[in-house]
């Protein structure tokens, strides 16, 4: 790894502690505990909690099909099985909770070819918007969904993590707020929150002067993709702004109603073991999803028998990570910025973990 970042915070506030070590780009810039970075996928908890106070304010309903949102002209024929269009059957707390069983327009792989993230990181930056990613996903001589979409109430839902879930979910604020997403995260996010070093790369810019951000690498490569960066959209905060929106959720301080909070941890569903190239690389067995937010426990079987806190937040394909253990009143932030180590965010949270609760009983 060429550098990390890493935050802990109490969640009383009593006790904070960031360091960062390595070198922030190529050309050797010590990376500063206030250096900015790609958050990769722990955008998709501003996205759930976005779509979450659009659900109090009734502007939004969960169970409700896509269609009522988005034209037929973006999603028709997204989700064919055996024949069957399910598409107009999405709504979207199946988007939020990862049970569409739409494919992955970015992770999946056409018949005989590369999935979008092989072609960017081999072939180098594109640009792309939502009406190409929805081609991707609609032909399907290039990608097949995985499951029908799962019904609300089913004792048991199946789960498979795609972006395209909350690709749409982003179509579907932009359309009720008749507002870009970075002006909604703006307005709903970023300034009620006071998070003044967060922005989307290309599309707005931090309120205060910031660090410049740090480089994503793959391996032993530095990654330029502005194009990409843009398309995604992508979020770049540092670990401050981080800790500070956690909290704020944890808390409900986003919501006017506790219940809202709630309704996102109700209902837990587990990724199943990685079968495929895609789901290797996104998460899997034994991480859980609720409505926008992952919970991490390790079984017994892996800890000596000794049961784990759980921890609730997401994670991101870059080695970034945003967790709370409500166990231990903890909060965990932090990045490798690796967009090979993925895995990585699991292990340094259950080592920090076992540091803790071993501080803790002494």
């Amino acid at each position: 790894m060429q550098h990390a970042i890493l935050a802990v915070l109490s969640g009383d506030g009593l006790f904070r502690w960031i360091g960062a070590a390595g070198e922030a780009d190529p050309n050797g810039s010590p990376l500063r505990r206030d250096t900015p970075f790609h958050i990769a996928s722990i955008d998709k908890l501003y996205t759930a909690a976005v779509i979450m106070q659009l659900y109090e304010h009734r502007r939004v309903d969960l169970d409700t099909s896509i269609a009522n949102y988005l034209p037929q002209s973006l999603i028709c024929g997204l989700h064919r099985v055996g024949g069957v269009d399910y598409t107009n059957r999405i709504t979207v707390r199946n988007l939020l909770g990862h049970t569409s069983g739409l494919a992955d327009c970015y992770e999946d792989r056409p018949r005989g070819g590369r999935s979008l993230m092989e072609r960017l990181f081999q072939a180098g930056d594109m640009e792309w918007n939502i009406e190409y990613l929805m081609r991707r996903v609609r032909v399907r001589d290039e990608l097949s969904p995985h499951f029908p979409p799962q019904a609300g109430d089913a004792a048991q839902q199946r789960v498979r993590y795609s972006d395209t879930n909350y690709q749409l979910l982003i179509a579907i604020i932009e359309a009720v707020a008749e507002k870009p997403i970075h002006q909604v995260y703006e307005e709903m996010l970023f300034r009620p929150l006071k998070l003044r070093h967060t922005w989307l790369f290309g599309l707005s810019a931090p309120h205060d002067a910031t660090a410049a951000p740090a480089t994503i690498w793959f391996a032993d490569r530095p990654l330029h993709l502005p194009l990409a960066l843009r398309s995604f959209p992508s979020v770049y905060s540092t670990v401050d702004d981080q800790l500070k929106f956690l909290l704020a959720l944890i808390r409900g301080e986003l919501f006017n109603d506790t219940a809202t909070l709630a309704l996102m941890r109700e209902r837990w569903n587990r990724f199943g073991l990685p079968r495929d190239a895609a789901t290797l690389r996104a998460p899997s067995w034994p991480i859980e999803y609720g409505l926008g937010i992952m919970r991490f426990q390790l079984p017994r079987l892996f800890t000596g028998m000794r049961l784990m806190p759980a921890v609730i937040g997401h994670t991101g394909s870059t080695g970034a990570w945003l967790f709370y253990c409500e166990e231990l009143d903890l909060l965990l932030a932090g990045t490798v910025n690796q967009a090979t180590a993925g895995a990585i965010p699991y292990r340094v949270v259950l080592k920090l973990l076992r540091d803790v609760r071993a501080l803790r009983m002494k």
